[in-house]
């Protein structure tokens, strides 16, 4: 009895799969829920969040949110740094619930899930501005770190010690009119400028 030949059984993944762009099984699991999914992505210099709804011709963006948008409400700090992150996540969050949403699941994406990172930093924006999303607090950045806490004293020793290094390093807040020591305050006015929705 002659055997028919078996070809190969090796199923070559999905585009998107193989670029380590979309894991489909997480997000089976995210779909089904039936709720919108705020989606975060990070770059080298920017932070993005949407809230999107699933439908059966693709996602439809419900809100969104840039880290260039920041600017609009007087923003002068980094565009990808943890307050950033936290403000993107914030005006993001306030615009979802603006829309009519309440309520929406955590998309992560390919991202590793590190404590403080910046994805949960934009979550945390999020829930503060009234969107319920399941999640354990575990993950989310100290409140010190969110408003740049780390950045004013590291900037304030600097420049005590290295003038010359100071200038070097924080150029870029310095030439958008912010002495980086005075991120806090700072942050807190955007804050309040997203909050009572001033500004984009």
């Amino acid at each position: 009895m002659i055997m028919a030949k078996i070809g190969p059984r090796y199923r070559v993944p999905f585009r998107r799969r193989r670029e380590g762009k979309t894991d489909y099984r997480k997000r089976l699991k995210l779909l089904k829920s039936g709720k919108p999914r705020l989606v975060v992505r990070i770059s080298l210099n920017h932070v993005w969040a949407q809230v999107l709804r699933a439908s059966s011709v693709g996602d439809m963006t419900l809100a969104s949110a840039h880290s260039k948008q920041l600017e609009d409400f007087g923003w002068k700090g980094g565009t990808s740094n943890l307050a950033s992150a936290y403000l993107v996540g914030l005006l993001c969050g306030q615009r979802a619930v603006k829309a009519g949403v309440k309520e929406c699941v955590f998309d992560i994406g390919m991202n590793n899930p590190t404590k403080g990172a910046k994805i949960f930093a934009v979550l945390k924006g999020a829930i503060d501005a009234g969107l319920q999303i399941p999640h354990s607090g575990d993950p989310l950045p100290e409140e010190g770190r969110l408003k740049g806490q780390h950045i004013s004293e590291y900037a304030a020793g600097l420049k005590k010690t290295a003038p010359d290094v100071y200038e070097s390093r924080f150029s870029k807040y310095l030439s958008r009119g912010l002495p980086p020591e005075q991120i806090q305050e700072h942050f807190d006015t955007v804050k309040q400028a997203i909050m009572s929705g001033a500004g984009g």
